[in-house]
């Protein structure tokens, strides 16, 4: 019974656990030091207002899987077309890509910090990702 409940309440609170998790990355920590160390707490109320667009957009994209059963790449091909959707993917993948890419920095410069060879810790971290 209480396995039941755990996984009930992953598949409530695990999309929402992710989505925060993923503005934690070596980008995103810079960033958001940089603006903090430069504007303080003036633009924190810009921070509702994004994580209120985020859980917009989170929700209706999780609607519109579970109702049409596609994915949005599916759903964007329906009403866009082959061409758009392309465009929007491959946007998509280069987006990702170069996150990727600032992740193992943010790992090289943290094992620099710690006295660690760049040229070691990120095959490593590389590795465990993989």
């Amino acid at each position: 019974m209480k396995s039941k409940r755990l996984l009930l309440v992953l598949g409530i609170a695990g999309p929402g656990i992710i989505a925060a998790l993923a503005g934690d990355d070596a980008g995103g920590i810079g960033t958001y030091s940089t603006a903090g160390a430069a504007y303080g707490y003036d633009l924190l109320w810009a921070m509702l207002l994004v994580a209120l667009a985020l859980a917009v957009v989170q929700d209706m994209c999780a609607r519109m899987a579970v109702v049409t059963g596609k994915g949005l790449s599916d759903l964007i091909r329906e009403q866009f077309g082959v061409r758009t959707t392309a465009v929007v993917m491959l946007s998509l993948l280069a987006a990702n890509a170069a996150v990727t890419v600032s992740e193992f920095a943010g790992v090289a410069a943290a094992s620099e910090v710690f006295g660690l060879s760049r040229y070691v810790s990120v095959p490593l971290a590389a590795a465990f990702v993989w």
